[in-house]
């Protein structure tokens, strides 16, 4: 995957240095929704939709090929309580957890895309780039809400947790289109496939309750190991030592969809002698 995107970002930066037209910044701001996929949302459901928002600037090399630069923020969360499948409703586990995310991305427009032509005025797009971002999956107990990543749940070590700032692959599709020649509407989908499993604090095995107790408390038990009896789905303790939690192989993702509003700085420039 890391080759191909390579491959794809050298192909993406020929295409700028030999095609000619406008260049500039633009910057603005968006508004949107956000959404989780992973251990505690396995069937890819979109009840959940969390508040998203963020800021870009792009630079336009030419008619087809942009970098872009952006700041990001959104709310995910996700319930077993609400799954249709009997062993996460017996797991009951849940969780929520901002996110705050840089990203940089290389586009690319399927059609010329000109600010102030008259023919050149939109097109739809893909990009593809890299994300930094933090997160910090909480729950509630009793209540209050409790920070799940302190408490190893899974039979962390003390000083061995998860880091709570991690990277992701950045990939999507988009459309902009002009209001003016200074303004610009863009509509984007915009995925993060993320080199972490814990964004849920869930990825592996049940740890064993007598060692957890000792590392951490009776706290990190009681969240941990959360499951219900069910009639009918299941006849006894789901958390045993070893049992498992979640699945470690396929990595958690996020997606945030969106609408912005951006302002451009450059200017239309003319080809270039004899091009």
């Amino acid at each position: 995957m890391v080759q191909r995107f390579i491959l794809c970002t050298a192909l993406l930066l020929s295409l700028a240095t030999t095609s000619f037209a406008q260049k500039g910044w633009e910057a603005g701001g968006w508004l949107g929704v956000s959404y989780y996929f992973g251990d505690l949302n396995t069937s890819f459901d979109l009840s959940r939709p969390g508040l998203a928002a963020g800021v870009a600037a792009r630079y336009n090399f030419n008619q087809r090929v942009c970098l872009k630069f952006s700041g990001n923020y959104g709310t995910v969360s996700a319930d077993d309580a609400e799954s249709s499948n009997p062993y996460e409703l017996a797991r009951n586990l849940n969780f929520e957890s901002v996110l705050a995310d840089g990203t940089v991305q290389l586009e690319f427009n399927f059609f010329p895309y000109e600010h102030g032509s008259k023919d050149n005025f939109y097109t739809p797009y893909l990009f593809g780039g890299l994300t930094a971002f933090y997160y910090n999956p909480i729950t509630e107990y009793e209540g209050e809400l409790i920070e799940l990543r302190a408490l190893g749940t899974e039979g962390q070590f003390k000083g061995e947790e998860y880091y709570s700032v991690s990277g992701a692959l950045a990939y999507g599709a988009g459309f902009k289109i002009d209001l003016s020649y200074r303004w610009s509407l863009n509509f984007e989908i915009s995925g993060r496939r993320l080199f972490t499993d814990y964004l849920d604090d869930v990825s592996t095995v049940y740890a064993d309750k007598d060692d957890l107790e000792e590392l951490r408390g009776p706290l990190s038990v009681a969240l941990s190991d959360r499951s219900i009896l069910i009639e009918g789905i299941n006849e006894g303790e789901i958390g045993l030592p070893g049992r498992q939690r979640g699945n470690s192989v396929d990595k958690d993702a996020y997606v945030m969809l969106g609408v912005g509003l951006l302002y451009y700085f450059g200017q239309v420039r003319c080809p270039e002698y004899g091009r």
